[in-house]
């Protein structure tokens, strides 16, 4: 048996304490992207994702996003692997909290996007987390966030109206600039913070779950094959 072969198959018997703290880099390396389990586990995945996401033509025929023409064709933009859909995550929370309307966010979803080669899908119908339910507290939180920065932490947030229910979706891009202009520094500088933190954070969770939910198939597959052996020795 190769090294390499004994490594995979010592995998199998490590518990997670084990894992994470006693083995090397090198094999937790390859226990996390060994041939055995990543082509089912991924497959799984994709299986989910495809399942919610917008197709691609869908996508290629929003006439915001459509605007990037042949630039769409970039196939990293539609894979479904851990750093693709990571990075779309990670765009779609950054680009969702720029001002305007959804279209105003799709657009620059589907630029950063292309820049990043990350997928497109994923970033688009993640930048739909800001709408008009969650818009005001999280614009609440950026407001905090920049106020503490810019030294005017002890000032309460001015009580500025803002109304998007009854109004259209075209009607939502000037209002809301009208609001964060009245709002001032703390709030702008609070929203590129609150962006950056989001998107790094997203990020991070989306890789490390996709890890840990690739360790969990594979140790279920392991005992699943531990018990066909078991009962083929009983036989």
């Amino acid at each position: 048996m190769s090294r390499k072969d004994a490594q995979r198959a010592s995998c199998f018997a490590l518990s997670w304490t084990d894992f994470w703290s006693g083995s090397s880099l090198d094999d937790k390396l390859l226990c996390l992207h060994g041939s055995p389990v990543f082509p089912y586990t991924h497959a799984m995945v994709r299986k989910f994702f495809k399942k919610y996401l917008p197709s691609h033509e869908t996508i290629r025929q929003n006439r915001f996003v459509g605007l990037f023409g042949e630039k769409l064709h970039h196939h990293n933009l539609w894979h479904l692997h851990r750093r693709s859909v990571a990075g779309g995550v990670a765009v779609g929370l950054f680009t969702g909290l720029i001002p305007g309307s959804n279209p105003i966010q799709f657009f620059f979803a589907a630029l950063f996007a292309i820049i990043f080669k990350v997928n497109l899908p994923v970033a688009v119908v993640t930048t739909l987390y800001s709408n008009p339910f969650t818009i005001l507290p999280i614009y609440m939180a950026a407001y905090a966030i920049g106020a503490f920065f810019t030294g005017n932490g002890n000032e309460n947030m001015p009580q500025t109206e803002l109304h998007l229910m009854d109004k259209s979706i075209s009607e939502w891009a000037p209002a809301l600039m009208d609001w964060v202009v009245s709002l001032g520094k703390p709030l702008l500088l609070g929203m590129f913070l609150l962006a950056l933190l989001l998107s790094l954070a997203g990020y991070l969770l989306v890789r490390g779950g996709w890890r840990l939910y690739t360790i969990h198939e594979w140790r279920k597959r392991a005992k699943r094959r531990a018990a066909i052996k078991r009962t083929d020795h009983m036989e």
